[in-house]
This record gives structure tokens, C-alpha cells and sequence, in this order.
């Protein structure tokens, strides 16, 4: 590879390290970091000063910034190499963040680290090779065909100094002269250290990885106190609770919380489906609020850490005697399911279902879930809760979410690639997620009103929301301090069969008087627990829905 950049050495003339540290650090600091400057020149301070001399000023500073660390880091034999590395990572970086409005936070690199490859696949579009070979490629030909000269160790140490001093002078005279515009933009705005490529990754990444505890510890015992409130009744019929974990749907889009559109045309038929319009959700990524909101700890005091090391919800269902069954469709359960039972998606379903970006369908829940019911020996009275966990609405790929019979909104975007279209056809494409959505859920609605062996009952709630566009984001993962409503205001819903309500109908009109209130997955572990009539002293009351109504529970 470096005889191939030899062929063009002649081309570029020579630059002394500090220089070739000071060429790499303008690059780092202009190239690609668009959002960031346009973030800056909207959110700059009103007090005067031209909003165009304020984004010299910042651009300068970061050039600065950048030199100061270059010339600490790059030597004679590292500096290649180091800025090498430098550009890929800023070059990825700014294609999510200039692109889809991505916040490279600790959280995104937390999502990144969880994700799968068929995930990865599908942002690798053409759109970004194009990308790559702009702001990745070219400067790294250019980098290493620029020969640095030969100097002395003492030479090249005072120019790197002199670059050092300098650096820091102009960051002290234009940062002490604008501190108002700094503290209003850094202050105010936090978030935009996130959008500053390759700081962001390097930054969210040492963060991310100070997080983690490498050591191995053993799962915690948790709830090893619960135990079932009534005793069985051997004539009654057991309780069956299906859990349908959402991906990527929001609360905005369903018809059933005011959307504009009808894409909950088959639930919306339904006068006995309990909706509940004002939930919000853990995090706003799947990595982050499928482990939280099975863990039993609030989101304010969520801790990774614990929730990773420590039983969950499912464990203290199946201690006291329920059959607990996890079918996953998306990119795992995140460690919620590892001591529980697993269904794997049969090779001639995903043969059936699958796209050509290797996610399937949603159908292949509703197959693998009757499959399972069939799978149940008719003499079993084992209580049971099942967790279908859904691919659902996950980007950018809308339209291999859904099929033509349930994809309404016309033109939709069949690419990938975002950016190739418009916001009308991005839009309608997410819609139709949510109508296949509606279709998959009335589907398992139907399957548990036919059963004739348990009292079913049904839960569905989104792990977190999506944007399509607003403020200029996609997708989700966004820091969830600075998070938009999109990617935070989930949709939640209910259902319970006559069985169940003839046996527990007090809890379910409690429930249903709530269908209003502002909830949020903080509910779903002391109300899940309580909704199966599991007694523990973990159970949250604050956050246990029925507890509302203790006095008539």
C-alpha cells in the first residue's frame, strides 16, 4: 500500500512535523464538521457581534484546539499513522452526524458496540461511499504522500512548542474575548460537544469504555422474596401474558393518540383495547431501555452496571412459577432473557420472511408464537408469559418493515439512503410501519381471544420512538436530556380477555382510568408484577399503576 502512495510524493512538497500536525488539525476541524458550524451560527448569542465573524472565531479556536493536541501526540513515526486514524473516525462520524443529525454521545457508542452487522449493513449505503472518498480516502492520499522533512530532534521540538504556545494563546484571547458567546453556545447547548468530529468519538468513547466493569462479577439475586398472592385454583384456568416489545414506534404516529392519519385501522376497531396516550420511555436506543425498564430501577436511578450483574423482571416471574418464553426478532434481548427460555426463528420462517437486508418480517413472531402455543401439552396448567420481541420500525430500511398490503402512504423512500429522499416519502414510508404494526398486533390480539386454556392477557409498549426528519434528526439515540419528543413519547396498550377481567376486573378498570396520565416504562415492572399477583418487596409503589387504586385492589 505505501508503494502505491510513493508514485505521488513528488506532487506535494515537503512540510516540517508541526506543520504537517497544523495541515491535519485545520482538516479535522473543517473538513466535515458542517452541522456543527451551522448548530453554532443558529445558536449563536445576540449581543452584537456578526454571526459570521462569531463562526471564524469558533472554526479558529478548533483549529487550535486540535493543533494543541496534534503537536502533543504526533512524532516523527506516529504522526502518520495517528492522523490516519483520526480521519476515519472523523470521517464516519460526521457522515451520521451531518446526515441523520446523529449526537455521537456515550449512549451512541454504547449502541454501536450492541448493534449487529445486519444493522450496520444497512447505513452502509452509496451515499456513504461517496462520503468516504471525500473526506476519508483523498485526505488520507493526501497524508501520506506529503513527505515530512528530515530535522533535528531540537528543531522540531521547539516548532512544536511555538505551535503548542500558540495554540493555547489564541484559545485564552478569542475564548476570554467571546466568553459570553462560548458559555451561551457550550452552556446552553451541551449537546453540540457532540457533534465536534473526531472529539466526539474519542471523548463518548473514553467515557463508554469507563463505564464498563470488565470484570466478570456473578448475577445478583433480586425479588428472592416474591411469591404468588392467591392460592391456585385448580378449576380456574391458568394466566397467559404475551409482552410485545415495540422497536423504534412512536406515540405521535398512531392514530389512536391523534395522529392526523389512520394507521391503527384494525385497533382502533377495538372498543376493549386499553391505550394509553402520555407514556414515555427509558432511553432512546434499544440498548439502553429494554435493560432499564426490565431491571426494576427507575430511569432516573438506572444504573447499566447493576441491571447488568443483577436479576430482572422475567427472573422474578419465573421464580414463582411461571413459564416465561422469549421469541426475539430484533438484535436481542440485551441480557434480560439470558436465564430464561429462548425460541429460535425457524430456518424455513426466516426463509419465508426475511428481507434482503437479512431482517425479517414481523409475521415471523406471529408464526413462531402460535407454533409455540401448539408446542404446549394440553395437560399443562403452567402459567405462562411470553415476550415477542418486535423488529417493528426500525430505520433507515422503513420499507422493508412492512409489505404492499399494509403500506397506504404513497410515495414512500425505498432506499436506505435518507438522504436521497424527501421528507414526504420518509414519512410515509415510517407510517407504514406502524399500519404493519397495527396489523402484527391485532394478529396476536386475535390468537389470544381464541385460546380456550388460559386467561390471556397482552402488553405492548415501544422501546423508544424514532425522528423522521424534525429539528433535522433521524432516527434515534439521541442523548435523552436533549432528545426530541419523537424518539421519547412512546405508544402503550393493553388488553385482557373476559376470563381475565371476570377474575381480576377491579385492577383492570383501575387500569383503565389511567389510560390519560403521564406513565412511562418505569411502570411496567411493579405493574407487570402486580398484574400477575406477584408479591415482592421490590415492587416500586410509587411507580405500580394498580396502586392507584389500592383502597378498591
Amino acid at each position: 500500500m505505501f508503494k502505491f502512495f510513493d508514485k505521488f510524493r513528488n506532487l506535494v512538497p515537503p512540510l516540517s512535523l508541526s506543520r504537517f500536525n497544523l495541515m491535519c488539525a485545520i482538516w479535522l476541524a473543517v473538513g466535515g464538521n458542517f452541522i456543527f458550524y451551522n448548530k453554532a451560527y443558529f445558536y449563536a448569542n445576540d449581543n452584537g457581534l456578526p454571526k459570521s465573524l462569531w463562526i471564524v472565531i469558533v472554526t479558529v479556536c478548533l483549529v487550535a484546539y486540535f493543533n494543541f493536541w496534534l503537536q502533543v501526540f504526533q512524532w516523527k513515526y506516529s504522526a502518520k499513522i495517528m492522523s490516519s486514524i483520526l480521519i476515519i473516525i472523523a470521517g464516519i462520524a460526521s457522515y451520521f452526524s451531518n446526515n441523520f443529525g446523529v449526537y455521537i454521545s456515550p449512549e451512541q457508542i454504547q449502541n454501536v458496540m450492541q448493534t449487529d452487522s445486519a444493522e450496520v449493513m444497512q447505513l452502509i449505503t452509496s451515499y456513504f461511499w461517496y462520503w468516504c472518498v471525500l473526506f476519508i480516502f483523498l485526505p488520507l492520499l493526501l497524508v501520506w504522500i506529503t513527505p515530512i522533512k528530515p530535522e533535528s530532534f531540537t528543531s522540531r521540538l521547539k516548532a512544536k512548542l511555538l505551535h503548542i504556545i500558540v495554540s493555547i494563546a489564541i484559545l485564552l484571547v478569542l475564548i476570554l474575548s467571546n466568553y459570553l458567546n462560548f458559555v451561551h453556545l457550550f452552556r446552553e447547548h451541551k449537546e453540540m460537544r457532540y457533534l465536534i468530529s473526531p472529539h466526539n468519538v474519542l471523548n463518548s468513547g473514553y467515557i463508554y469504555l469507563g463505564h464498563l466493569n470488565i470484570e466478570q462479577k456473578p448475577i445478583q439475586p433480586y425479588g428472592t422474596d416474591a411469591h404468588l398472592s392467591y392460592k391456585a385454583n385448580h378449576e380456574a384456568k391458568p394466566r397467559m401474558m404475551v409482552l410485545v416489545v415495540g422497536e423504534a414506534a412512536r406515540a405521535e404516529s398512531f392514530s389512536l393518540n391523534g395522529y392526523r392519519r389512520n394507521t391503527n385501522p384494525k385497533l382502533s376497531l377495538r372498543k376493549d383495547l386499553l391505550n394509553f396516550s402520555q407514556v414515555y420511555s427509558c432511553g432512546t436506543s434499544t440498548a439502553v431501555s429494554v435493560p432499564c425498564m426490565f431491571s426494576g430501577m427507575p430511569r432516573k436511578n438506572y444504573k447499566p452496571d447493576v441491571a447488568a450483574h443483577r436479576e430482572g423482571l422475567l427472573d422474578i416471574v419465573q421464580r414463582v412459577g411461571y413459564k416465561v418464553t422469549w421469541i426475539d426478532n430484533d438484535s436481542g434481548c440485551k441480557g434480560v432473557c439470558d436465564r430464561v427460555d429462548q425460541i429460535e426463528i425457524s430456518k424455513s420462517l426466516k426463509e419465508q420472511y426475511c428481507k434482503d437486508d437479512g431482517f425479517c418480517l414481523d409475521d415471523v413472531l406471529l408464526e413462531s408464537f402460535k407454533s409455540y402455543l401448539a408446542s404446549i401439552p394440553a395437560s399443562d396448567r403452567t402459567p405462562q408469559v411470553v415476550v415477542l420481541h418486535q423488529r417493528g420500525s426500525h430505520g433507515p430500511a422503513y420499507y422493508n418493515r412492512t409489505t404492499p398490503a399494509f403500506s397506504p402512504f404513497q410515495p414512500i423512500c425505498n432506499s436506505s439512503s435518507l438522504q436521497d429522499c424527501t421528507h414526504t416519502q420518509i414519512v410515509n414510508s415510517y407510517d407504514n410501519t406502524i399500519v404493519y404494526t397495527d396489523h402484527i398486533l391485532d394478529q396476536i390480539l386475535q390468537i389470544l381471544e381464541k385460546d380456550q386454556r388460559y386467561q390471556t392477557g397482552f402488553w405492548y409498549l415501544s422501546d423508544h420512538g424514532e425522528s423522521t426528519g424534525e429539528r433535522g434528526e433521524y432516527l434515534h439515540g439521541t442523548t435523552y436530556l436533549i432528545a426530541p419528543s419523537q424518539q421519547k413519547h412512546i405508544p402503550m396498550m393493553m388488553w385482557f380477555s373476559p376470563q381475565w377481567r371476570e377474575s381480576s376486573g377491579d385492577k383492570v378498570d383501575c387500569l383503565f382510568k389511567q389510560q390519560h396520565h403521564i406513565l412511562s416504562q418505569d411502570n411496567l415492572f411493579p405493574t407487570f408484577l402486580s398484574l400477575l399477583d406477584i408479591q415482592t418487596e421490590t415492587k416500586d409503589p410509587v411507580n405500580d399503576m394498580l396502586k392507584k387504586c389500592q383502597n378498591r385492589v
